[in-house]
This record gives structure tokens, C-alpha cells and sequence, in this order.
């Protein structure tokens, strides 16, 4: 039986089930262990940013890139598949435009970890690690914590501290929130909020985007603006004995809002307006289109992880209505505005070092379903098999990785985990495999826990 919350051994396990926001900062003496080289594996190091396109909810493999249509009518669903330009390989017939950039995207096919409920498996996807579970709680409310494990930026941001005023991480364009509950994995956990990514709460396609933190007072130039740091470190500095725990996380914003503020590069990324109308129409007049445009502009600032949240919460939870809702807004935005990202990464030489994820929490049930009290059928959450897109940085294009039954519903190839993601990501921006982070009780804690996922650059499946 495999333990939840562990990488899945891909060596041991072809088929999955098949038989049956306050906190104290730490101490600034805690530090990552660094390694001394970025591993030998063949994507080490070659890539200097990352963008994580998350598709919170859970899309569909059998609906977009796992299809399956041969299967009867009830697993296959109302989808037809079409060709790429990979020969033998379909995806879903409403991706066309991704369906002809296959050359540069490895589609993994076996995913999967075991955590079906939504905030767990965020948490994991988001972490690499299992959400703690509180004593005498339930799965179902387990909510963000500061004992959660950091997440991807954050932990980099812990073991690359920078003060260049460029953010280690941002996180757009809104947090995971459904009614009382926010989503674990979404912030630097027991890390303390020092280490948080920047998060963007705003639509890019709104006519009046605007990042206020990155707007300075009229007649406040820049120079001003450093003189009243000046002033407000030697206010700081006679209550140096009193900064602790909450006044000391106060003073790390405000050290991140002053360098912000100085940044032209990121002052710059966010003023989104100033592209060709060309270029925002090619992305699609839409808060998807426009969050991934943003997040290339971050890139070109020097932003290395950027997560782009394509929904809120629910977006792809898909229990009701899948296929209109993913044929009628989903896909056709995902299409349109993933491929101009692609188009653009590849055209200004971005790609060769940045290393792009697409994935959910987990994937869809294989047999449709409806829910009590709709006549309208679905697909429910299923995390045994899932797909993911990983593109740039060494990765090698135009393959498919992975094969699942004939359902869609287990591997019968080797399986990998969000943790296994977390070590190839980490590896390929030149992490050590022997940084920790350690926690407020000073317990080394191993950021690399899972493999790195060779297959994306060797073609080889083990």
C-alpha cells in the first residue's frame, strides 16, 4: 500500500490502487543547506526562471490529453480527439492550436498521489509534500496553516534570499479562497510570511489594472522615497529590542514594499497596457489570457517562479456540465492564450531557460457521472491518473510520456508525483540536493524528496 503523502516508487508501482496568514518569522540564523553543485541530472540547471500554470479544480485527462476513443461512450465522453504533431498521438478536438505546438510540450500521462479531496491535494500539488492533518480534524476542513510545508516559491525565496527588489515569487492574479476556506499550499507555511510570494489579487483584462504597491504619490519620486527609508530604519532601530515575532514580519514587508517600489523591472512588468494590442488579442481579451501575458512580462523582469492561477477555485471541477463548460470557455481560452505564451517564450529564446508546468491537482473519474439533483452529467475528482504539460529548459518536445488503461483510470507505465515534480523543477533551477529548510522547532526538513522525471529529457521511460 503506498503512504499518502510520499513519492509514489515508479520503480515498485505501474498501477495505482489497480488491486484494490499570521506566524512568526524564523530566526535569521535558520538557513538552507545549499548543495554545492545543482546535481548531475540532464536539466540541471538550465533553467533560470519557471511558470507554473495551475488549473485549480481538476481538468479532465480524458477530455484534453489522455483521450480515449475507443472507449465506450461512458468513459470516452462527448469529445472527439484530433491529431498532433506528434504522429500516433490525438489530445482533445478543442485544443487545436496546442494540438500543433506538440513539437515543444512533453505530455506526462501518469501522473498521480493519492489525495482526492481538493485542499489535500492542493496542498501536494503545490508543496510536493502531504498536508498536515490536525489532531481530531478532518480532511475536510483542513485549511491553510503555518504549519503547511512552503511552497514552491517560497522555498526558494528561503534558500535564495535576494534585495535586488525583484520577488522570488509571485502568484497571480487571486488566491485560492471558497467561502471560509482557503486552500493550503499557497503560501511559505512554517516559514513564517517573510518568505510568502507576492500575491496578486487583480484581472490583468481589467481596463483599470493597476498593482498599487507599485505606485508611487504624486511628487514622491524615487530619491524621496529613499530618504523616508532612511528616516523610518532609524525610527525602526530604537525599537530594535521590541521587533520580534509580528513587528519583525511587519519589517520584512515593509523592506520587500521599499524595494518593489525602487524596481523598474518589476514597475515595468505590471504596466501591461504598454503592449501591442496585437499581443494582448493573440492571448485573448480574458483574465486567463491576460494573467499569462503578465506572467511572461514577469519572466523578462527577472521573476524566477511565477504561478498563474487559470481559475479560482472551482474553475475546472468540472462535476456538472464538464463538456460545455470546458467547450464553451475552458479549453478555447487555455488554447488560445497557452500557445501565444509558447509562440512568444520560443520567439525571444525565454523557452531555452524556463522551465513551464501545466497541470491541476489531479485529474477526473474516468466514468461519467451526475450528481444527485442535476440532469446534467460530469466528471468527479480522481487523482490515480492525471496529465501535465512540461515544456522549456532542456525538456525535450514533441513526446509523450506514460500510458494509462484502457479508461484513462490507472498507469500501466511508471507512475510520478507532485513530488517528483518538486525535485525536477527544483534541480532544473540549479538546487542542490541537499537543501533543507528548517522549521521553527530547528528541524532540517529535505526540499528534494521525490526524482527528477528523466523522461522529459531523455525520451527514456524506465
Amino acid at each position: 500500500m503506498i503512504e499518502p503523502g510520499y513519492s509514489l516508487n515508479r520503480r515498485q508501482c505501474l498501477q495505482i490502487g489497480a488491486a484494490g496568514v499570521a506566524g512568526a518569522s524564523l530566526p535569521l540564523s535558520f538557513r538552507s543547506a545549499v548543495a554545492s553543485d545543482a546535481g548531475s541530472g540532464p536539466g540541471a540547471g538550465k533553467a533560470k526562471s519557471a511558470l507554473l500554470v495551475l488549473l485549480s479544480g481538476g481538468p479532465s485527462q480524458l477530455d484534453m490529453w489522455d483521450p480515449k476513443p475507443s472507449a465506450p461512450v461512458e468513459i470516452r465522453g462527448e469529445f472527439s480527439a484530433i491529431n498532433t504533431t506528434i504522429p500516433g498521438v490525438q489530445i482533445g478536438e478543442h485544443m487545436p492550436r496546442l494540438a500543433q505546438q506538440t513539437d515543444r510540450w512533453s505530455i506526462l500521462r501518469t501522473m498521480a498521489h493519492v489525495e482526492h479531496n481538493h485542499l489535500l491535494a492542493t496542498h501536494v500539488a503545490l508543496t510536493g509534500r502531504p498536508t498536515p492533518i490536525p489532531r481530531g480534524g478532518s480532511d475536510l476542513d483542513r485549511v491553510e496553516s503555518r504549519n503547511d510545508f512552503p511552497n514552491f516559491a517560497a522555498a526558494l525565496d528561503y534558500i535564495r534570499p535576494r534585495n535586488d527588489g525583484v520577488p522570488n515569487g509571485v502568484s497571480l492574479p487571486n488566491y485560492y479562497i471558497e467561502g471560509a476556506l482557503t486552500w493550503p499550499g499557497q503560501h511559505a507555511g512554517f516559514l513564517g510570511p517573510k518568505h510568502d510570494p507576492w500575491q496578486i489579487n487583480h484581472d490583468p483584462n481589467n481596463p483599470n489594472f493597476k498593482i498599487d504597491a507599485l505606485s508611487l504619490q504624486p511628487g514622491l519620486t524615487p530619491p524621496r522615497l529613499v530618504s523616508r527609508r532612511q528616516l523610518l530604519n532609524e525610527l525602526n532601530e530604537r525599537t530594535a529590542s521590541e521587533k520580534q515575532g509580528r513587528l519583525q514580519s511587519f519589517a520584512d514587508q515593509q523592506a520587500m514594499a521599499f524595494s518593489l517600489l525602487t524596481s523598474a523591472n518589476v514597475a515595468r512588468a505590471f504596466q501591461i497596457e504598454q503592449e501591442e494590442a496585437t499581443v494582448r488579442d493573440r492571448y485573448g481579451r480574458n483574465k486567463f489570457g491576460q494573467s499569462l501575458l503578465l506572467a511572461r512580462r514577469l519572466i523578462q523582469a527577472g521573476v524566477p517562479m511565477v504561478q498563474a492561477a487559470m481559475g479560482i477555485v472551482q474553475t475546472w471541477d468540472t462535476h456538472v456540465d464538464n463538456w460545455g463548460r470546458l467547450k464553451n470557455t475552458l479549453l478555447p481560452q487555455l488554447d488560445q492564450g497557452l500557445a501565444a505564451l509558447m509562440d512568444d517564450l520560443a520567439s525571444t529564446g525565454l523557452l531555452d531557460q524556463t522551465m513551464v508546468i501545466v497541470m491541476g491537482e489531479f485529474g477526473r473519474t474516468p466514468k461519467v457521472s451526475t450528481l444527485p439533483g442535476s440532469d446534467i452529467p460530469g466528471r468527479d475528482h480522481w487523482a490515480s491518473a492525471y496529465s501535465g504539460l512540461f515544456a522549456g529548459a532542456g525538456v525535450r518536445g514533441g513526446q509523450v510520456i506514460g500510458q494509462t488503461d484502457g479508461i484513462a483510470a490507472y498507469p500501466v507505465s511508471p507512475s510520478w508525483s507532485p513530488a517528483d515534480v518538486c525535485t525536477t523543477l527544483f534541480e532544473a533551477l540549479g538546487v542542490g540536493s541537499d537543501a533543507v529548510l528548517m522549521d521553527p522547532l530547528g528541524r532540517p526538513n529535505h526540499l528534494l524528496n521525490g526524482e527528477v522525471i528523466e523522461p522529459l529529457y531523455n525520451g527514456r521511460v524506465a
